[in-house]
């Protein structure tokens, strides 16, 4: 049985961080993958559940290594998602989600195109800055860098299957879910998960 692999990107400061870990809060049959970072944590995240936070050189031997099926530097940081466990997870029929940014879904849409990519959008650039400021860990440099990229990184939405706007959030929750339940109801996949079924009836 095989797993669906589920790609969320998202600016930074659209919500894309809450929105999956509410989809996790109420879908048990969806995990995410943590991904690697050389970042600093930031309040309240832990290591091996927000990501898995390296060394920049740590992050550099990995790639030497191939470790990574997608990696990529934002904002200053590298990120990458381990290409090993995340192929284990969806051979057991785990369907997987990648948090990642547009560059990374191209690099794992390369490997895995029947991925299942979505891209949240903020409901304007001026709601967008307000997250950014409303957050009071960054610097008004950083900010206004982080709103130099969201510009650039929502050029890509068009290279994603479904778009999500995030103005209300309950109401972005109930899109993502419906996404997800969606592939689960394909054909090809319920054949698949219900193969004795099927067998009996047609």
């Amino acid at each position: 049985m095989i797993g669906h692999l589920f790609i969320v990107s998202a600016p930074s400061g659209a919500g894309k961080t809450t929105l999956v870990r509410l989809l996790l809060e109420n879908d048990p049959g969806i995990r995410v993958s943590v991904s690697h970072s050389t970042r600093a944590p930031r309040a309240g995240e832990v290591d091996g559940r927000e990501y898995h936070f390296v060394s920049v050189q740590e992050f550099r031997d990995k790639i030497g290594k191939g470790d990574f099926l997608e990696w990529a530097e934002v904002h200053g940081n590298h990120y990458g998602t381990s290409r090993s466990g995340l192929e284990i997870a969806l051979r057991a029929g785990q369907d997987v989600l990648l948090e990642i940014d547009w560059q990374g879904a191209q690099q794992v849409r390369q490997v895995f195109p029947e991925a299942i990519a979505v891209f949240v959008l903020p409901p304007s650039l001026d709601t967008l800055q307000a997250r950014l400021c409303g957050r009071a860990t960054d610097s008004a440099a950083t900010i206004a860098r982080r709103l130099a990229a969201a510009r650039e990184e929502m050029r890509h939405v068009g290279e994603f299957d479904y778009v999500i706007i995030n103005d209300e959030l309950q109401c972005a929750l109930h899109d993502l879910l419906a996404v997800v339940r969606a592939a689960r109801l394909r054909y090809a996949t319920q054949c698949q998960r219900h193969s004795t079924l099927f067998a009996t009836m047609l």
